[in-house]
């Protein structure tokens, strides 16, 4: 596994769009603010040709975004890249990226989520690039940035980095809100404990990636299965029958070989199947899906879309502790 070079104070965050452009007037303030943000933390940040803009979904033509990643990648003085966020149709650069130059390159820090997957996951199991399923450049623009998304500096600084669950996530909806964040084990026992090479994403992405040369699964667990394996997963808009289809293809494709134990995330844009005879939820989901592999699952999990979200480094040997609803993630670069 190829870890980046650790992030320090003066080097420069590169941000382009290889999904969704931001193109109105409240985007280019969040992203304004990101870059302040950026000199504010003691970081340089540059912005490639299309990132202001959108149109279908993507902010250019494949061939272009896919241009304008390689720029980042292969410029010396950017340490690390942060898409603004993800979007919908991040796959159909895929094709146009030279993934021997990129295993050539000295390894970079990518960091993102949603449909950045589509870019973190093939780098990690194509190029054994280490990358970071976590926040995202205009995550950086709000007025409040919450602690949470500033830890993505601290995984791509550091060595190690410890992560407990929240516990509570504090949030403005018409005046100052608390919600209790309570991580859950799927087989209801109050201990679980397991470590492995990480690996993960967004599902709704990484089930169109199944089955093509950008998610050599396979390949990789083979080469890594003296670690063993935590996988990590997070949805966005897949409700529950749609998450178990998908837990169920990823298990026939053999993609839980060796794995050690799951941490799943609160899911985002979620619905329950209700409107059958029967009710399937998200508890369904998971026990159908995923008991059969006989490992520890703990969901509810601080991962992806529905915030407060901790940071994941794919590449990176995990240990998962929990106990009663807590949960503590280390993560060090290295075996």
């Amino acid at each position: 596994m190829r870890f980046p070079k650790l992030l320090q104070k003066g080097d420069t965050i590169g941000v382009c769009a290889p999904s969704s452009g931001v193109d109105d007037d409240i985007g280019h303030a969040r992203m304004d603010n990101a870059h302040a943000k950026m000199r504010e933390l003691g970081y340089e940040s540059i912005e490639t040709p299309s990132v202001r803009r959108d149109d279908k979904f993507v902010s250019a033509d494949a061939k272009t975004r896919a241009l304008e990643f390689m720029s980042l990648y292969e410029n010396p003085y950017v340490a690390a890249i942060m898409p603004p966020w993800g979007g919908q149709f991040l796959m159909d650069m895929l094709p146009h990226l030279d993934f021997s130059r990129l295993t050539e390159l000295p390894p970079k820090w990518i960091c993102g989520y949603s449909d950045i997957t589509g870019l973190t996951f093939p780098l990690t199991l194509c190029c054994d690039i280490a990358t970071i399923h976590g926040s995202q450049f205009i995550d950086m623009g709000l007025p409040i940035v919450d602690k949470y998304d500033l830890t993505a500096f601290e995984a791509m600084s550091n060595k190690e980095l410890i992560q407990k669950g929240s516990g509570s996530y504090v949030f403005y909806d018409d005046g100052l809100k608390t919600e209790q964040t309570i991580w859950k084990s799927l087989d209801g026992e109050e201990k679980h404990a397991f470590q492995g090479r990480i690996i993960g994403g967004c599902m709704d992405v990484l089930c169109d990636l199944i089955g093509t040369k950008f998610a050599p699964v396979p390949d990789f667990l083979e080469k890594y299965k003296n670690d063993g394996f935590i996988w990590t997963l997070e949805s966005n808009e897949l409700w529950s029958g749609k998450i178990y289809r998908t837990l169920w293809q990823m298990r026939e494709c053999g993609w839980f070989k060796h794995c050690n134990g799951i941490l799943f995330g609160r899911p985002g844009n979620y619905s329950d199947a209700d409107d059958f005879p029967d009710d399937f939820d998200l508890h369904d989901a998971l026990n159908i899906g995923l008991t059969c592999l006989d490992i520890p699952v703990i969901y509810d999990a601080d991962i992806g879309h529905t915030a407060p979200r901790i940071q994941i480094i794919n590449g990176a040997y995990g240990k998962v502790e929990y106990h009663n609803g807590k949960a503590v993630v280390t993560q060090r670069l290295g075996s």
